[in-house]
């Protein structure tokens, strides 16, 4: 059983939902990653995904875009991302960490050498966000040969056709984006997120984390009713640089703030 496997099924015996926030991999700077990721835990996270900084991040809003271009300033590399979850295994064996991002640095690596050493980094899952369904047989393969798990999109407009498909290809979770556009756009709209919740939760028995729009206590919350898992990205990564940019100690505390206010709101729920 797979880390992240372990994770959801442990949740569900405790009657919680996971809370899992994105950070992108070396923003504002390649030192803070790891810190964050323990502070992340500390606040109430389940599981956390780490961005992997691509030069042309075509489902990211400006919020994530600009960290993804902060990140490539200091020529951070999806090798040195394997080294910073190494770095945090030295201290955390139980928190899944699943990578996402774009195919081209898999694909430049070699999906075997990728997966022969994200296995030995500890990373648990890949998303991928560029990488269709239909042309993921040689990864998947590889990533299963390793027991990482592959983790798949699901938008507003899959057709139930395709979402069948993606759930045959998918383990671990499956990721819905909650609306239509970039990371970071528009409102959530809870009644159409919870008509395709249900049209998927028909499909499959997997896990569904949603993403796209949670920003703040509220927001998690009525996501967290609906879905076993619930993403923080944009919000999360606006928190940090606006501390940043204002100075300061503790960063890493006080930009978490966030998640453990989320994680006792989805609790009390």
């Amino acid at each position: 059983m797979s880390r992240i496997t372990a994770c959801m099924q442990a949740l569900e015996k405790q009657g919680r939902k996971a809370l899992i926030p994105y950070i992108v991999a070396g923003d504002p700077a390649p030192d803070f990653t790891v810190a964050m990721m323990h502070q992340l835990v500390k606040s109430g996270s389940d599981i956390i995904e780490l961005g992997v900084p691509f030069s042309d991040p075509m489902a990211e809003g400006p919020v994530i875009q600009l960290a993804h271009e902060r990140a490539l300033e200091h020529h951070v590399s999806l090798t040195n991302i394997l080294a910073m979850v190494k770095e945090f295994r030295q201290q955390d064996q139980t928190t899944p960490v699943v990578l996402m991002g774009y195919a081209n640095p898999v694909m430049k690596m070699g999906f075997d050498h990728f997966a022969n050493a994200a296995l030995e980094s500890g990373v648990d899952g890949l998303l991928t966000v560029d990488l269709p369904p239909e042309e993921a047989d040689e990864l998947n393969a590889a990533l299963k040969r390793v027991d990482i798990d592959s983790i798949f999109l699901i938008a507003p407009t899959t057709t139930e056709e395709r979402i069948k498909s993606i759930a045959s290809l998918a383990t671990g979770y499956l990721y819905y984006v909650s609306l239509k556009g970039v990371t970071g756009a528009g409102h959530l709209d809870i009644n159409s997120v919870q008509e395709k919740l249900t049209q998927i939760k028909a499909i499959t028995d997997l896990p569904v984390a949603v993403g796209f729009g949670i920003k703040d206590n509220d927001s998690a919350v009525s996501i967290s009713r609906l879905a076993e898992g619930v993403v923080v990205g944009s919000a999360l990564v606006n928190k940090v640089i606006e501390l940043n940019a204002a100075g300061g100690d503790n960063i890493a505390e006080q930009s978490a703030a966030l998640i453990d206010g989320m994680r006792k709101a989805m609790d009390a729920a």
